[in-house]
């Protein structure tokens, strides 16, 4: 008997994800349907300290203990009930970063989060030593760098993890991780669906001299698949995330997973041949592969599904922001004229009128860069729009070059993928902000990588959704199925969302601006020395 959203609460069928975001806790409660029948939020901001960005200790739990407040309120005013039990739960949290712990379970440096760049030299050495493109951000670039740096908290540290793995140890004592976000730790070998033996054993050779008295395999979080045990939530763990005292211990919870992970739950995209593009302040691109790339790419980062296929991903630090500030000019303006503003019309009314732009915007010209970009070698970044007095300047084209700017970058990496390495992908699905005027992004994007696009309404749920879907399927996959078909059967049934193909006429002109955008770069390059 199917129960409505009250009952599943009131009888503990629901299912509970969260997720740590950079710039807010999320968590969602689904049904045995899995979809959304309450949610909760709390807002948070990284800190720059001693110039590291991190989050607190006490920020991370004052900011779960408050989002779950905020669950417990929403329940209680839409049903009039508390939460006391639940099917399951799971977390997920921004991935990448450092957080070094020793044998007492005490933090010995600050979290160090994805954002940091100060582990230059750490990755290019590594990169070297494994064949094998190690980003800036990566556990395992943050570990040698403080290594690098002679910092004293190195010899003492029992056990590294990432944000979603430390919440998850509290909740379960488990310490354990999701591959997806293991793979941002260090690499995974996807035939062993474990950390590359060849690497573990490198970086230990080249750590041996100094003598540490652990070896890297000995430290890192134990991988799991999704749906694997991953312990259950202890009497400690539930009062530590709801403070009223009413979550009773025993929960099943999932591994937790990186939000790269559950961005691919959340749009059915953990398939082999199927990926998805999030576009928003920054982009990014998860190309799930069939195989592994012929050679490594600076610009590509190779991690994995929550069931260890293997991604190749793309990321962009710009995206819409150059955008939305050229939208504001509009909006400026119309406030001068004394007319009202609806920001939704604007930004439908110049996104639509772009479209009647030239296919390669006329020759214009712009850089979104309102921070550096590395798959363009760019450190640093200024935004900049450029056109020669022959070229074809009115609005639509000036609207059409911002938006093709926005996944400019993004089309450089992918290019490589489906140029370069011939990978094949049946559908893509697009996520964010960019696509929030229908049919636009999707378009623009489509023409970009020259692929279809769809949209679904339920992207918007985000990561906290998915994890809440990775925790429905550890106790509802009775059949056995592989993660792809749990979602295509039991989640999505076929709902692939609205679907929009590249034309000729697009692709032609996208490639024509990108050629040119390309031979303007020194331009961009120029800009950053020129203007402070």
């Amino acid at each position: 008997m199917k129960l409505d959203a009250k009952s599943t609460i009131e009888t503990g069928k629901a299912m509970l994800g969260i997720e740590l975001g950079s710039t807010r806790i999320k968590a969602v409660l689904i049904d045995q349907d899995n979809k959304p029948i309450a949610q909760g939020s709390h807002s948070w901001e990284n800190q720059l300290v001693d110039g590291l960005w991190t989050y607190s200790l006490d920020a991370i739990w004052n900011g779960l203990q408050d989002c779950y407040a905020d669950l417990r309120a929403n329940v209680k005013e839409q049903y009039g009930i508390e939460i006391e039990t639940l099917a399951a739960l799971g977390v997920s949290a921004m991935m990448h970063g450092y957080m070094p712990f020793d044998k007492e379970g005490n933090l010995l440096a600050e979290f160090r989060t994805w954002r940091n760049t100060n582990t230059g030299e750490a990755a290019a050495a590594l990169s070297e030593l494994f064949v094998y493109n190690i980003p800036l951000r990566w556990s395992i670039s943050h570990l040698y760098q403080a290594i690098l740096n002679n910092e004293p908290h190195v010899r003492n540290i029992h056990f590294l993890t990432t944000l979603a793995g430390y919440v998850h140890w509290q909740l379960t004592g488990e310490k354990v991780l999701g591959i997806g976000d293991a793979s941002g730790m260090l690499p995974i070998d996807p035939e062993t669906k474990n950390y590359s033996a060849p690497m573990i054993e490198k970086f230990n050779q080249l750590i041996a001299p100094k003598g540490f008295g652990w070896q890297v395999q000995d430290i890192l979080p134990k991988v799991l698949l999704a749906g694997e045990d991953a312990g259950k939530l202890t009497a400690e763990g539930a009062r530590r995330l709801d403070v009223s005292g009413h979550l009773k211990a025993g929960i099943p919870v999932c591994p937790p997973e990186g939000d790269a992970g559950t961005g691919m739950v959340a749009t059915n995209a953990v398939k082999q041949r199927t990926g998805n593009v999030s576009a928003g302040t920054s982009s990014f691109s998860m190309i799930v592969l069939e195989k592994d790339l012929s050679k490594p790419y600076e610009m590509i980062d190779m991690v994995t599904t929550p069931d260890g296929s293997l991604v190749a991903m793309v990321h962009c630090n710009n995206c819409t922001s150059d955008l939305n500030a050229w939208v504001n000019l509009f909006k400026e303006y119309q406030e001068l004229l004394g007319i009202p503003v609806d920001m939704n019309e604007i930004f439908g009314k110049l996104y639509n009128h772009a479209l009647q732009g030239d296919a390669d915007c006329g020759g214009l010209l712009s850089y979104n860069y309102i921070s550096g970009e590395p798959v363009t070698g760019l450190a640093e970044g200024r935004p900049l729009f450029v056109r020669s007095a022959n070229d074809k300047f009115n609005l639509a084209n000036f609207m059409r070059a911002h938006l093709y700017a926005s996944v400019g970058v993004l089309k450089i990496g992918n290019d490589i993928l489906f140029k370069q390495e011939k990978v094949k992908v049946d559908r893509i699905t697009g996520h964010g902000g960019l696509f929030k005027t229908k049919g636009v992004g999707q378009r623009v994007l489509a023409a970009a990588i020259d692929s279809p696009i769809s949209v679904m309404e339920t992207a918007g749920e985000g990561g906290a959704w998915g994890i809440a879907l990775l925790a429905s399927f550890l106790v509802n996959n009775t059949a056995g199925q592989t993660l792809a078909d749990f979602l295509e059967e039991k989640v999505f049934a076929g709902n692939a969302g609205v679907e929009i193909a590249p034309t000729a006429e697009d692709v032609a002109g996208f490639n024509a601006y990108i050629e040119n955008y390309k031979a303007g770069l020194p331009i961009e390059e120029t800009a950053t020395k020129c203007k402070r």
